[in-house]
């Protein structure tokens, strides 16, 4: 019996290509997959890298086998994955390892409607079934395959959600550090106010300029340069599979997850007054204050994209937003989508005469971290010794709802929670500036790294 507990994943599955992942796993996890859903076809599209075709294809081998016809959409963005499982109302596979080095593939599966598909809603039934080595059906018709290019789709619906063509002309610099926003901004922007200067467009795998993770500073230096040279408005950066976009501003300066949280936010409750915002736990306090200040509901999740996907299905909200830079809309199936949230950032720089540093200030108002990881043995050893030094503290709050989060009396808090894949601690702080920032992360680590 195979043991795939190293490759299924809480949300997706994920390997190494040639040790863990390869097409004879792959053709049976499809036809594991066709035998869950009912919709009779899926909808399948794959990244840039050089083991994704091969994939898709065994995958889809598996599911036509099952009887379930497929639709291949080629190359596709995972939010363009997304759209087409929502707007084709049918499930869908998604071929990529996102920002993770070349050598690694994945998949992330859906359901109709771009619903997620996780440990608890089907995963795990999948992995018990391939490591069974449940046999194919028999009996069953072989499922028809087609081809379909959802690209012109995609773009025309996202940009019937966010309208740039009055927009004011702006040059903006996008970094698709070779990933597939190198295929979708082109098409996106065609036509538009916009001059776009690209960087690194060319798709290739193997990520030869830097990493395609632009939540890490390192891979947004180029981008930085870039923008301060050619004088240009904005920059944006997407990751390898362009689920998720960073922003900086005129000054090459990054803007913070939740400051673009915050921008959308407003821009999204004017559209849905009195609408319901949801917001993860370690996004900045700031997001649920103007939320709030605009007339919204905010609601606090756990981290991940399948609690925020369930909140918003469950509250009906209309926008949420991770400190990840993953960006999810209830015009986009409650997907997340890193190309919606920057049209909505330049369309708002588009209305607007400031430049975007002076435009995103009202919506940052405090001083945050970063993550910060300590390689730990004991994690929940340290993360009771971290909660005894400070809940005995008056004017102190804690909950666990994600770890262990703990508010402070002046205002600062932080979140402290274990990693699901590798044996590190992250720590999350937030305060009213950047002293406040290292006097408790110095507080907190001492007792971390003890």
């Amino acid at each position: 019996m195979r043991d795939l507990s190293g490759v299924f994943k809480a949300y997706d599955i994920r390997g190494v290509v040639g040790e863990q992942l390869d097409t004879d796993l792959v053709r049976d996890i499809g036809a594991a997959y066709a035998r869950q859903v009912t919709e009779g076809a899926i909808v399948i599209g794959h990244d840039m890298r050089a083991s994704s075709p091969g994939l898709a294809s065994a995958f889809a081998e598996g599911a036509t086998r099952e009887g379930v016809n497929v639709v291949m959409i080629g190359l596709a963005s995972t939010d363009m994955l997304y759209f087409a499982s929502g707007s084709l109302d049918l499930p869908g596979a998604m071929f990529t390892a996102s920002h993770n080095p070349a050598k690694y593939n994945g998949i992330k599966l859906c359901r109709a409607g771009a619903a997620p598909v996780g440990q608890d809603t089907g995963l795990t039934d999948i992995q018990r079934e391939v490591e069974a080595g449940t046999p194919p059906s028999e009996g069953k018709a072989p499922g028809r395959l087609e081809t379909r290019d959802m690209l012109t789709e995609y773009v025309a619906y996202l940009r019937k959600l966010v309208d740039l063509s009055h927009s004011r002309p702006l040059k903006v610099v996008v970094d698709a550090g070779n990933g597939m926003g190198g295929h979708t901004v082109p098409a996106m922007f065609d036509g538009l106010p916009i001059d776009i200067v690209p960087m690194y467009f060319e798709l290739d795998g193997s990520f030869p300029n830097h990493e395609a993770n632009p939540l890490d500073p390192k891979n947004i230096v180029d981008l930085q340069a870039k923008v301060r040279e050619v004088g240009a408005d904005a920059g944006v950066a997407f990751d390898g599979d362009a689920d998720r976009c960073f922003v900086v501003d005129e000054r090459g300066e990054p803007v913070p997850p939740s400051t673009i949280t915050a921008l959308v936010a407003v821009r999204e409750l004017k559209k849905a007054p009195g609408g319901t915002v949801i917001h993860n736990l370690i996004t900045s306090k700031g997001v649920p204050e103007i939320v709030a200040e605009n007339g919204g509901k905010p609601v606090r999740t756990r981290v991940g994209h399948s609690f925020i996907k369930a909140e918003m299905a469950r509250t009906d909200a209309i926008f949420g937003g991770e400190h990840s830079a993953h960006y999810y809309f209830r015009d986009f199936w409650r997907a997340d989508t890193g190309m919606l949230a920057a049209l909505h950032v330049l369309a708002a720089l588009g209305e607007d005469v400031r430049p975007l540093s002076t435009l995103t200030s009202a919506y940052t108002r405090y001083s945050a971290s970063g993550e910060i990881n300590s390689t730990v043995e004991d994690q929940a050893g340290r993360m009771a010794a971290v909660k005894e030094a400070f809940a005995a503290r008056e004017g102190v709050h804690t909950d666990e709802l994600d770890g262990l989060t703990v508010e402070l009396p002046d205002g600062g808090w932080f979140n402290i929670r274990p990693s699901n894949t590798e044996p590190l601690l992250r720590l999350n702080i937030e305060a009213q500036d950047a002293d406040a920032v290292a006097a408790i992360r110095d507080e907190v680590l001492a007792i971390v790294r003890a």
